[in-house]
């Protein structure tokens, strides 16, 4: 089935008159936090704004799989808006590679109180200097990884290969670890572990469900290592380009459902880690020596970014999750 086709049976063609929206994602459409936000935001659109614009989704890299032929897309005007990884916007926002220093918050809770201060919406405006515009922050979940043998300690992963997004912090972590990274896309992760290319992967609960990742591994290690979220964005031409009053209509649409959904991401991340037990999953935690092993062997990562991403954004977002 066609791209368009499979589109239009979710997202009703555009009335006459109407100004079509494209919105292309990677991800499941259903149980998945982005992939229930795209069509979320379809919903309202299509409902509040009828008459005068429409949204179209396309999920599961239907339209583009890779992140280069989208940003150049969307540059372009043949797609309005997007949700990838923040680790796959540091090309564009360097100061993005921020969420990937490990153990730099805790729990999904931090992220979000980190998202509305003055440095969190500070990464969202440096999108503006490439010609994009960072709307808002959608959620998914913690990272937690996975691999052909069980992963208890730092030393459990060297000598492995794993799959990353194209994150800069990513490899440098692994490489501490000792372990060697390809970087492929999203849509390739399960066939890559089925069959052996890769021996493990990191990702969230609804990632590694809704991709069947953990059917074709050991098991899945609760690190809590890092956060897996991404930065809604759109161009600024494409902004530019409507009506202040549509402009102004679209923008709160997309800050009611961004709170709405960030929400309901805390529920299926963990939705999605029991349906994995339920199916026979393995799913190991860390205990407190254990944990600390992880923290002590990653930690070193942050100095080696903050000339990329700012000392004092690290420092606000450290600060921030450690109470200070």
């Amino acid at each position: 089935m066609s791209a368009a086709s499979v589109s239009a049976q979710s997202n009703p063609a555009c009335d006459p008159g109407e100004l079509e929206m494209v919105f292309s994602h990677v991800t499941a459409a259903v149980g998945h936090p982005k992939g229930e936000a795209a069509t979320a935001l379809a919903d309202r659109i299509n409902a509040d704004l009828n008459g005068q614009a429409c949204m179209t989704v396309y999920p599961n890299s239907e339209l583009y799989a890779d992140d280069d032929e989208l940003f150049q897309a969307m540059l372009d005007g043949e797609v309005h808006f997007a949700a990838p990884s923040l680790a796959k916007m540091s090309p564009i926002v360097p100061q993005a590679q921020l969420f990937d220093l490990p153990f730099l918050f805790d729990n999904m809770e931090e992220l979000i109180d980190f998202t509305y201060t003055p440095e969190g919406e500070s990464i969202l405006e440096a999108a503006s200097l490439n010609g994009y515009l960072g709307l808002g922050y959608w959620l998914n979940g913690m990272r937690e990884m996975s691999a052909t043998v069980p992963i208890r300690r730092p030393e459990d992963v060297q000598g492995l290969t794993f799959r990353l997004s194209g994150s800069p912090v990513g490899e440098v972590y692994y490489d501490m670890l000792g372990v060697e990274t390809i970087t492929m896309s999203f849509s390739k992760v399960y066939d890559a572990l089925a069959t052996g290319e890769v021996d493990g992967q990191e990702n969230s609960w609804s990632n590694i469900y809704t991709k069947s990742f953990y059917t074709v591994q050991d098991g899945v290690t609760e690190t809590n290592h890092g956060v897996l979220a991404y930065m809604l964005f759109t161009s600024e031409a494409f902004m530019d380009s409507l009506d202040p009053g549509l402009r102004a209509e679209l923008e709160q649409i997309i800050l009611e459902v961004t709170h709405e959904r960030n929400g309901f991401a805390y529920q299926l991340a963990d939705v999605n880690r029991n349906l994995i037990l339920q199916d026979g999953g393995v799913i190991r935690t860390l205990n407190d020596e254990e944990r600390q092993a992880w923290v002590d062997a990653l930690l070193p990562v942050w100095d080696q970014f903050e000339d990329a991403i700012g000392a004092d954004l690290i420092q606000a977002a450290s600060g921030r999750a450690a109470g200070l």
